[in-house]
């Protein structure tokens, strides 16, 4: 126990500085890119002389030394204060935490989606190698793989909202529900299933080829070879003792797709009208809402940090050979 606790020490220690590094590149990137909150400001209002942009500049601290918007930022940033959206007139703090859950909810759900199918499916492909099964579990991988996010996306549309109508197109849930809670989490379940699936089909072919590639490399291993020499059933020794083996790469994959698929949210959020992080972004970098995007950065990478903290945890608990030093 003491081992963990030093273990989750270095580690947070090294997370402070990780995030702070992720800050300011942020904030400088941003900051380079053509173009300000002024512009279209000015823009809306079709008030675009020089004056006009000049006072709204130093309005907003804009017309300070690029060095000095940056201490100014991080000293913010030690005080969680990730300053104030002018487009939505709301503190950014604020309407990142009312998001939020839409994103996790959306990520989590299309994650587990495709470690359990794609474990599944893996497993099912080795358990048949270079049998007809395993050629279709990976050429159907491959096609999930190669395929866009954002075509699968529309083509689900197209089928289950446009031409069966069974699901929605658009949206977390529907204006008007009556019937109490059951009624909205079905209404809320019914919305989810077109994003999750897009989300989900593209790492499940992911898991798939890697399950299915970790597999039968235990395959080969010599404790294998005693278990088939005493007799033991092949499903029972895929399923209880290789798969054991072969799930610990998969571990590491979840932490190092969860990051992965907040960044492909934004696309699935956009399509589907996902009231969540990814949407709230896409919307702040046309509108040069600074503030704002550099706020749904920071909290993400401390998101993705602290889920590959917990991924490294449970490693280490599925295989204690690990040391945790």
């Amino acid at each position: 126990m003491q081992q963990l606790g030093q273990f989750v020490g270095k580690r947070l220690l090294r997370s402070v500085l990780v995030v702070f590094i992720i800050a300011v590149l942020n904030f400088l990137l941003l900051h380079t890119a053509p173009g300000d909150l002024v512009d279209v400001l000015a823009g809306e209002s079709g008030a675009g002389d020089a004056e006009y942009a000049a006072s709204l500049r130093a309005k907003y601290g804009l017309d300070r030394p690029l060095w000095y918007q940056l201490l100014v930022y991080v000293k913010a940033l030690l005080t969680l204060d990730l300053g104030y959206s002018f487009r939505h007139n709301t503190p950014v703090l604020a309407l990142i935490l009312e998001r939020v859950p839409a994103t996790l909810l959306l990520v989590l759900t299309s994650l587990g989606l495709a470690v359990i199918g794609g474990t599944l499916a893996g497993a099912s492909a080795a358990r048949h190698h270079n049998k007809p099964i395993d050629w279709v579990i990976s050429s159907f991988a491959l096609v999930l793989y190669a395929t866009p996010l954002f075509w699968l996306g529309l083509m689900l549309v197209v089928v289950f909202a446009v031409h069966l109508e069974v699901l929605p197109s658009s949206g977390m849930s529907s204006s008007r529900v009556t019937g109490g809670p059951l009624a909205a989490t079905w209404d809320v379940a019914k919305h989810m299933v077109l994003p999750t699936l897009t989300l989900g089909f593209f790492y499940l072919a992911t898991y798939a080829r890697l399950a299915r590639g970790s597999m039968l490399d235990v395959l080969q291993m010599d404790f294998v070879r005693t278990a088939v020499a005493k007799g033991i059933s092949t499903r029972r020794i895929i399923y209880r003792h290789v798969l054991r083996n072969a799930v610990l790469p998969l571990i590491t994959m979840f932490g190092v797709q969860f990051g992965a698929a907040l960044g492909g949210s934004v696309v699935v959020e956009v399509v589907f009208g996902w009231p969540g992080l990814g949407r709230l972004a896409f919307e702040a970098v046309f509108s040069r809402d600074f503030n704002l995007l550099l706020g749904i950065l920071f909290l993400s990478s401390i998101v993705v940090i602290v889920v590959n903290l917990i991924t490294d945890i449970i490693y280490t608990v599925a295989d204690p050979r690990i040391a945790l030093g």
